[in-house]
C-alpha cells in the first residue's frame, strides 16, 4: 500500500506522523524502551497535545531482535497471533550512551540513535546491514478514520529481496507491491495461495512482520532504496533475523515459526489422481493402476479428486454410491497393490451436505453478524464454512476424517482455505481481518494432527494448497492450479523457490499442468521435473495424467525419472531429515547455497535438490538448456562427464536426460530399490562419491525410514588416497565390509584396501566419480 506522492508529498487523503527523536530512553536488563516524538520535546509547552509512538526491542532468541511499536495500546486484545517459539536464557546485552541506545543478541545488534534525526540501526557483527531512518517509521491516518502502522528498512545498492511467500511473480522481488492476502488465483497472476510476512535479504538478513493479517509490502517500489511494510491499526511487530549465512537465517525463522515436519518416506513416490473433473469409477481407478504396473511404471500413492464425494454435496465425507458402491472393498484392494491413498477434502460444507443441518444446529460454522450462518454460492450452493477457532468443530469435522482413516485412507489433500470472508464472526471473538490468511493454519492443523493420532508421529502428510507463516509444520504443499505449458512450469518452479525461501521444506506441483492437457513434449520435460522435485504427483483438471495417453517415449520418461527417484531415496530421505531439522527447503534456490557467488542471487530456473545436486529443469520442446554452474568441478549424475564451473553453460537434451549435476566434494548414497521410495536405504547402499578435493572432508548420513540416522559416511582424500569410514548401525553387509571382507565389496574408478583407519581407495587417474558397493 503506498502513502507517498513522489519524495515530498503525501498521497491526498493520508497524513502520516513520524518519529523525529528518541525521548526517554531506557535500558533494561532485557529490552530496550524510547518514546518517538514526531517533534523536538525539549521545552515544556512541547510535552502538550503530542503523539507519541512507543518503541521496544528485545529478543525472542540469539540472532533475532524484535521491534515493537505502538501509538495506542488500548485497543482489545487483538486475535489469533502467531506462535512464537521464544528460547528461554537468550543471552541480550543492552547500554546506553550519549550517542546511542542499544540491544545486542548473538551477532546481531540494533542501535538507536539519540542525538540528530530519529533512526535504528541493524548491526550484524561490525556491519551494518540495514535500518529504519528519517520519516520511515510512521503512523498514519487516512480520512475515513483507519489508522496504519508503517516502517521502511533501508535496501542497498545491489541487495535482493526473497521470500514472502509461493509468489509466481519474479523470483528477485525488487521493484513490487506485494499483499499477504491469501487468495485463489492460480500460478499466473500475483495473486499466491500462501502469503508469507517474511522476507530473506541477500545481505545475510531476513524480515518477519509478526501480523497474520494483510501486511502490505513495498519492495523498491514506493521508495527504490527502502522496503516499506504496513499494517492496519495501532501496532506494529516486526523481527530482525541473522545469522552466519542465508541458510543460517532460514534456520532461525523455522527456529522461531516453526520446523517443517518430516513426511513419511512413501510420501517421495510417484502420485497418480484421478484428476478433477473426468468422469471415473472403480474400472477406471483399477484400469490406471493396473496399466502403470504392466508397463513396469512404479506407482506408491492413488488420490481421489473432488467427485469421489457427490456432486453438489461437497464436503459431506460420503462416497458416491453411484460411482464407488463399496468404496472399503476398493480400498483394501487398492492396498493389496501395494498403494497408499489420499482423497480431497475443503472446509467448506454445502447446503446439501448431510452436515449441513448438524454443523448449524451445533454452531460450528462461521456465523454472520445476525447470528445466522454465513453463506454463499461460490463453489457449492449455500456453502457454509467449518469454524476451526470452536473447539467442537474441530473434533466433530475430525471425526470424520477418523472414519475415513479407519477404512483405509492415509492421507488429505486439504483444498481451499484461502476465500475465507472479513464479515464473519468466529466462536473465539477472532478478529475476520487477522482470520483471513490464519484460518488455513487452523484447518491444515485439524488435519493433520487427525492423521498423527491414528496413524502415528511421523506418519502424518496433507497435499495442501494455502498456508501462512507456521504452515510448514503441516507438510507437504503444492503449487496450485497451473497451466500445461512450458511457462507455467517456469512461473511454478519461481513459486516453489520463493516457497523455500519462505522456511516450507517440502513442495510439489501438478506434472504435466492443471489446466488444459499438455502437449506430449511439456507432459515429458514436466515428470523430469515432477520426479527430481521434493514430492511427486499426476494431476490435471478435464484430461487424465496416466502416461501412456502422451505416447510411448512418455512412458519411457516417466519410468526411467520414478526410478531414478527411487534410487536417489537414501540421499533425498537425508535431505529431508535435514529440512524437518534445520528447517531448510529441500529445493534450494541457489542464491541459498551459493550466496557468495553474485552469479546466483537471480536465478530462478534451476535450482538445488539437497546440498549436492543441481538440478535445471528443461523448459522447451528442442531440449536447448542454458544454466549456470558456480566455480568449482561438477559431475553430471546421468553421463558421468565432468564440467569445470563458474561460468554458463549451453546444452541440448533427449527428453530421458536434462541437466543433472553433482558438486565436487559430494557422497550421493544410491539404493538398491527402484521400484518404491520406503525400504531399507542401508541394505545394497551404493557410495557415489564426486570429485574429492585434498585435505577436505566429505560426509553424508543416510536415514532409516523414521529419519534416524543408520549410516554416516566420511571420506577425505589425502596425498592421493581416499580414506572412507563408515560408522553407525546400518545394515550387516557394511558391517561386514569395515571388518575387512574385500571378497563383498566393489569398487569402480579405484583400487581399495582395508587399512587400521577403515577403507582406503586410490582413484584411478582423471576420475571424478567412485563407485562403492557390497
Amino acid at each position: 500500500m503506498k502513502f507517498s506522492d513522489g519524495n515530498w508529498l503525501t498521497l491526498p487523503g493520508f497524513e502520516i506522523m513520524s518519529p523525529v527523536q528518541a525521548y526517554d530512553p531506557r535500558a533494561k536488563e532485557k529490552e530496550i524502551q524510547v518514546y518517538a516524538s514526531p517533534r523536538d520535546l525539549t521545552p515544556r509547552w512541547a510535552m502538550l497535545d503530542v503523539p507519541l509512538l512507543t518503541v521496544r526491542l528485545s529478543s525472542p532468541m540469539e540472532d533475532v531482535i524484535r521491534v515493537s511499536v505502538h501509538h495506542h495500546k488500548g485497543g482489545a486484545p487483538l486475535k489469533p497471533e502467531f506462535r512464537i517459539a521464544e528460547q528461554e536464557n537468550t543471552t541480550v546485552t543492552t547500554g546506553l550512551n550519549e550517542d546511542e541506545l542499544w540491544i545486542e543478541s548473538g551477532q546481531l545488534k540494533a542501535s538507536i540513535c539519540r542525538g540528530g534525526d530519529w533512526g535504528i540501526s541493524f548491526y550484524k557483527g561490525d556491519k551494518r546491514i540495514t535500518g529504519s531512518g528519517h520519516r520511515a517509521m510512521g503512523y498514519i491516518t487516512r480520512d475515513d478514520g483507519q489508522t496504519f502502522m508503517r516502517d521502511q528498512l533501508d535496501l542497498g545498492v545491489g541487495e535482493n529481496i526473497y521470500g514472502l511467500g509461493e509468489r509466481f511473480t519474479p523470483f528477485v522481488k525488487n521493484g513490487q507491491s506485494l499483499d499477504i492476502w491469501n487468495r485463489d488465483g492460480g500460478t499466473g497472476t500475483e495473486q499466491a495461495y500462501k502469503n508469507i510476512p517474511f522476507y530473506l535479504s541477500s545481505k545475510g538478513y531476513g524480515v518477519f512482520v509478526n501480523n497474520p493479517g494483510l501486511v502490505s509490502f513495498e519492495v523498491g517500489s514506493e521508495k527504490v532504496s527502502k522496503v516499506q511494510f504496513s499494517v492496519e491499526g495501532e501496532q506494529l511487530e516486526y523481527f530482525i533475523i541473522g545469522g552466519e549465512t542465508l541458510r543460517h537465517v532460514l534456520q532461525n525463522y523455522t527456529a522461531l515459526t516453526g520446523k517443517p515436519s518430516l513426511p513419511p518416506a512413501w510420501t517421495f513416490g510417484l502420485w497418480l489422481t484421478t484428476s478433477f473433473t473426468t468422469n471415473y469409477d472403480e474400472d477406471t481407478v483399477m484400469s490406471f493402476v493396473d496399466g502403470m504396473k504392466e508397463r513396469d511404471l512404479p506407482l506408491h500413492v492413488f488420490h481421489f479428486d473432488c467427485f469421489w464425494m457427490k456432486p453438489l454435496h461437497w464436503t459431506d465425507f460420503e462416497w458416491d454410491e453411484a460411482v464407488f458402491p463399496d468404496p472399503r472393498g476398493m480400498l483394501s484392494r487398492l492396498k493389496e497393490k501395494g498403494l497408499k491413498i489420499c482423497i480431497w477434502i475443503n472446509p467448506y460444507i454445502s447446503e446439501q451436505s448431510r452436515l449441513f443441518d448438524e454443523g448449524e444446529k451445533h454452531g460450528y460454522f462461521l456465523k454472520k453478524q445476525d447470528g445466522g450462518v454465513w453463506q454463499w454460492d461460490r463453489w457449492q450452493p449455500g456453502m457454509a464454512i467449518v469454524d476451526f477457532t470452536n473447539p467442537e468443530a474441530c473434533r466433530w469435522y475430525g471425526d470424520y476424517l477418523r472414519e475415513l482413516v479407519d477404512m483405509g485412507v492415509d492421507s488429505f489433500k486439504t483444498d481451499f482455505g484461502e476465500r475465507i470472508p472479513t464479515d464473519a464472526v468466529y466462536f473465539d471473538g477472532s478478529d475476520p481481518h487477522r482470520m483471513h490468511n490464519y484460518y488455513t493454519q487452523l484447518y491444515n492443523q485439524v488435519v493433520f494432527e487427525v492423521l498423527e493420532e491414528k496413524l502415528g508421529k511421523g506418519e502424518a502428510a496433507l497435499f495442501a494448497r494455502s498456508a501462512t507463516a507456521g504452515g510448514q509444520q503441516f507438510p507437504v504443499h503444492w503449487g496450485g492450479d497451473c497451466t500445461a505449458n512450458y511457462d507455467s512450469m517456469a512461473e511454478s518452479l519461481r513459486g516453489g523457490l520463493s516457497l523455500g525461501l519462505s522456511g516450507f521444506g517440502f513442495w510439489s506441483h501438478d506434472i504435466g499442468g492443471f489446466e488444459s492437457t499438455a502437449p506430449a513434449d511439456v507432459y515429458m520435460r514436466w515428470a523430469a521435473f515432477g520426479l527430481l522435485s521434493s514430492h511427486s504427483r499426476l494431476h490435471g483438471n478435464q484430461s487424465y495424467r496416466v502416461p501412456w495417453l502422451f505416447g510411448e517415449e512418455a512412458v519411457d520418461v516417466m519410468r526411467f525419472f520414478t526410478k531414478l527417484k527411487c534410487r536417489l531415496m537414501p540421499y533425498l530421505f537425508g535431505t529431508a531429515v535435514d529440512a524437518s531439522v534445520l528447517g531448510l527447503p529441500a529445493m534450494r534456490a541457489m542464491v541459498l547455497e551459493f550466496p557468495e557467488d553474485y552469479g546466483c542471487h537471480t536465478l530462478d530456473r534451476q535450482y538445488m535438490l539437497g546440498d549436492s545436486l543441481l538440478v535445471a529443469p528443461v523448459f522447451s520442446e528442442d531440449g536447448q538448456v542454458d544454466f549456470y554452474l558456480p566455480a568449482g568441478t561438477w559431475t553430471s549424475l546421468l553421463t558421468g562427464e565432468t564440467v569445470q564451473g563458474g561460468r554458463w553453460i549451453s546444452e541440448q537434451h533427449g527428453f530421458m536426460s536434462l541437466p543433472l549435476y553433482v558438486r565436487s566434494s559430494s557422497i550421493i548414497p544410491m539404493g538398491a530399490v527402484d521400484d518404491k521410495p520406503d525400504y531399507d536405504y542401508a541394505d545394497g547402499l551404493e557410495l557415489h562419491i564426486f570429485a574429492p578435493v585434498e585435505g577436505k572432508e566429505m560426509r553424508v548420513t543416510v536415514p532409516d525410514m523414521k529419519g534416524n540416522p543408520a549410516l554416516t559416511v566420511r571420506a577425505l582424500l589425502q596425498e592421493g588416497k581416499l580414506s572412507i569410514q563408515v560408522e553407525g548401525a546400518g545394515s550387516k553387509a557394511w558391517k561386514a565390509v569395515l571388518r575387512g571382507c574385500m571378497e563383498s565389496l566393489s569398487v569402480e574408478g579405484g583400487q581399495a584396501e582395508m587399512t587400521d583407519q577403515g577403507l582406503c581407495v586410490t582413484p584411478h587417474a582423471g576420475i571424478s566419480e567412485l563407485k562403492i558397493r557390497y
